[in-house]
């Protein structure tokens, strides 16, 4: 068997350099559609989030200590208890600073905290929105209540002090990703869209976890709906105009006996 020599080495002293040419991305690349995407607004519609914020709280009774009375859960919850990690990354929630650790960072739903004490105070919460919302944030504050408004009587161990703030997150012209991604969800409040607007469509549907409606505490929540505040508005319309009434009727008392006055009074 014959080998075949080796060829000789070759002399490149006379070549020039190679120089690395730069790796193009093609045009219409995943990344630069995603970034078409988020920089890409829908002029003209808002997408509402109904939210909650709260707490519950419940006396201990006999287990109550000095130190720790109570046991609460302050939480972040949809306005009708769906799944808020569609639109809400983390939630952060600050603590009195006489707790171990006051500030607590939760990342997944459901996006509250339970802790026990015996003073009330003032919890700030932060809500943090996934990027294609705008990698906006938002600060609200809560006043934990441990003690009912009106006391009847002994503190009961099983009905529980009840604290919950109605809001809504609105998202003006959002972005065509964030709006192809949530437009389906039932946390979020899509209104009609433009005539002939020709949404990316979305790489996955959206997992719905963490939904409340099932939570432990979930019948003690409070109801809030449209229908609801359109109840209580008409019916202080009505208290308004009722006290308009009265008044009215007052005052006409008040210019009628001024008017039958005694004219010799005024001498």
């Amino acid at each position: 068997m014959t080998q075949t020599p080796p060829s000789a080495p070759k002399d490149d002293s006379n070549r020039p350099e190679a120089t690395a040419s730069p790796i193009n991305k093609p045009e219409n690349s995943p990344e630069e559609r995603e970034n078409k995407n988020l920089s890409r607004r829908v002029k003209d519609v808002e997408i509402s989030v109904p939210i909650v914020y709260g707490t519950i709280a419940f006396w201990l009774g006999r287990k109550a200590t000095e130190s720790q009375s109570h046991r609460w859960t302050v939480y972040v919850r949809g306005g009708t208890n769906e799944d808020l990690s569609v639109v809400v990354k983390r939630v952060v929630f600050q603590l009195h600073p006489s707790f171990n650790n006051p500030i607590r960072v939760v990342d997944s739903p459901p996006f509250e905290l339970s802790e026990c004490g015996w003073g009330e105070f003032e919890i700030a919460i932060s809500l943090y929105f996934h990027s294609d919302a705008g990698d906006r944030k938002l600060d609200v504050f809560h006043h934990l209540k441990l003690y009912p408004l009106e006391q009847n009587g002994p503190q009961s161990t099983k009905k529980p002090v009840v604290m919950e703030t109605y809001d809504e997150v609105v998202f003006p012209d959002p972005s065509e990703q964030f709006l192809a991604r949530v437009q389906n969800h039932p946390a979020v409040v899509v209104p009609r869209l433009p005539a002939g607007l020709e949404l990316p469509s979305s790489a996955s549907t959206e997992e719905r976890r963490g939904s409340m409606k099932d939570h432990p505490l979930g019948h003690w929540f409070m109801n809030f709906s449209e229908a609801d505040e359109l109840l209580k508005l008409a019916a202080a319309r009505q208290q308004v105009q009722a006290h308009i009434v009265k008044l009215r009727r007052q005052m006409s008392m008040v210019e009628g006996s001024s008017g039958t006055a005694d004219p010799a009074s005024a001498f």
